[in-house]
């Protein structure tokens, strides 16, 4: 049985409010898997008012993009080694191998370089200066850190995109139902954390072609970069729009406006991929909606910069 440490009520809410200051951060991302990580990795880049990015995180993920979630992890550290490549604002900034693998089982972590790191990063922060970890993969790199010291849940807040909406059917959404024992870790453990939901929340955070050839081509490498992923991520544009909801992680720490969220008791996730609700549990900030044309003008306006 892990022994977690225990946040008075009164300091978790303190911890759950936005923060309204500059931060600093990592980002946890399976970046190869989709075409919307890219795109985060670069906002927080660009970004620099709001969050510090400390440390990159690649996550495992297998799909089929990806022949295990060793593969996955590795296929992802290359592509941040790619954006780094191409971006001036990383450069410095250290990138991490993360997990070869998920969680066997809700008490026993799995080591990687990325976990390890974390855990270095947490304790040297101070509770008054907590270490945001933005995750927008399965959330097994940040599990395992939780696990080799659970002390680290009172110097972290974790803004997670995973899962879907309180009211969808189920949440066997790819980040959550990929590594089950380390969602529940988190969800279970105490750790503040900031709950951005898929279907149902962020899912309207689309944009098309047209659009980011408008706005994101012509912004120098970056720009041809996001719109080359872009424009290879479907064979048919016609009529079709894309998803890019791993920005939102970022943009609720630029502005918390974009993101309107509310105090709910945490989730009880099942075996099968449902939500249900305890309310003895501790409290969880949750995004109820998502502010679309404001996350990517600001998105648009810092690839000008």
């Amino acid at each position: 049985m892990v022994n977690y440490p225990v946040i008075p009520e009164q300091k978790l809410l303190q911890r759950l409010a936005h923060p309204r200051r500059k931060v600093r951060m990592v980002l946890d991302t399976d970046t190869f898997n989709e075409i919307d990580d890219q795109f985060a990795v670069i906002y927080a880049l660009k970004s620099p008012e709001s969050v510090a990015v400390e440390a990159f995180y690649a996550a495992p993920f297998f799909n089929d993009l990806s022949t295990g979630p060793k593969d996955g992890m590795e296929k992802s550290y290359n592509e941040l080694l790619r954006i780094a490549s191409i971006m001036p604002e990383m450069a410095g900034i250290p990138i991490f191998r993360g997990s070869e693998g998920y969680l066997p089982e809700e008490e026993t972590p799995v080591e990687s370089a990325a976990a390890r790191d974390l855990v270095e990063r947490a304790m040297a922060s101070s509770e008054e200066d907590p270490l945001y970890v933005l995750a927008i993969g399965a959330i097994t790199n940040v599990a395992s850190a939780i696990l080799l010291e659970p002390r680290i849940i009172e110097r972290i807040v974790v803004v997670w995109l995973g899962g879907h909406a309180l009211h969808w059917p189920d949440t066997r959404e790819f980040n959550l139902y990929q590594d089950v024992p380390a969602a529940r870790i988190v969800l279970n453990s105490g750790v503040p954390l900031v709950l951005i939901p898929c279907m149902g929340v962020t899912s309207h955070l689309r944009t098309t072609l047209s659009e980011i050839e408008a706005y994101v081509k012509e912004k120098g490498p970056v720009g041809q970069y996001l719109y080359e992923t872009f424009r290879d991520c479907s064979p048919d544009h016609f009529g079709y729009s894309r998803v890019i909801w791993d920005v939102t992680t970022v943009a609720y720490l630029v502005n918390d406006d974009y993101l309107p969220s509310s105090l709910v008791h945490s989730p009880v996730l099942s075996d099968d991929g449902r939500w249900s609700v305890d309310k003895s549990r501790h409290f969880i900030r949750y995004v109820d909606y998502v502010e679309r044309d404001g996350v990517f003008k600001d998105l648009f306006r810092k690839l000008e910069g």
